[in-house]
């Protein structure tokens, strides 16, 4: 997932000769991979307006935020601290959405945000890399932490990627600010993800 994640990323940032292995290290040893929940995609729902991509962030934050919730619920407490913290995050970006979107618009958010801003909702709950909240929560039924967070570092890489990619397209100063703002923030997570990993996986 990391490696499927990163050659995104790197697409993205202008390489034409990017490989990843289907099934990762797992497949590569001769072991059976087995199927994850398509992460990945470009999830932009024709979003283009300032307030567009702010909705769809905060629609994609909102969906991650459950989906951490749900397994803060599920796993011991060291392990679930590692989700509480990303659903506390995931809060705060929410937070700085509406705050942008306020600055933008001189306005708060309607009731019915972000469907009132989107042209089209999705009809069940996404979150990070486009991905369906329940299906994602149906895959990790029967996977240990070191699965989930193999998981989590593709969420998260795919937002990184995405708030990239708004940064690039939005004009406004203050929509720059936040989109880069929220990136780093991301990218923070990937390097805190990544040691907790490093470290369960060399036990």
């Amino acid at each position: 997932m990391r490696s499927r994640a990163a050659a995104q990323t790197l697409g993205n940032a202008g390489f034409s000769d990017v490989h990843s292995l289907e099934g990762g290290m797992k497949a590569w040893d001769g072991l059976v991979a087995e199927g994850i929940p398509e992460a990945g995609m470009a999830y932009f729902l024709g979003a283009e307006r300032p307030e567009e991509l702010i909705g769809l962030s905060w629609l994609l934050e909102d969906g991650s935020g459950i989906f951490y919730s749900e397994l803060a619920k599920v796993f011991p407490e060291v392990e679930r601290q590692v989700f509480e913290m990303l659903e506390q995050a995931e809060g705060r970006h929410k937070d700085s959405l509406f705050g942008l979107y306020q600055d933008i618009f001189g306005k708060v958010p309607d009731e019915h945000f972000p469907g009132s801003v989107l042209r089209d909702m999705p009809r069940e709950r996404v979150m990070e890399g486009g991905m369906s909240v329940a299906e994602a929560l149906q895959w990790t039924r029967d996977k240990d932490f070191s699965d989930v967070l193999e998981l989590c570092l593709s969420l998260e890489t795919n937002s990184y990627d995405l708030y990239i990619k708004m940064r690039r397209v939005v004009d406004d100063e203050r929509a720059i600010r936040v989109f880069s703002s929220l990136a780093e923030e991301e990218k923070q997570h990937l390097k805190r993800l990544t040691a907790i990993l490093d470290e369960r996986l060399s036990v």
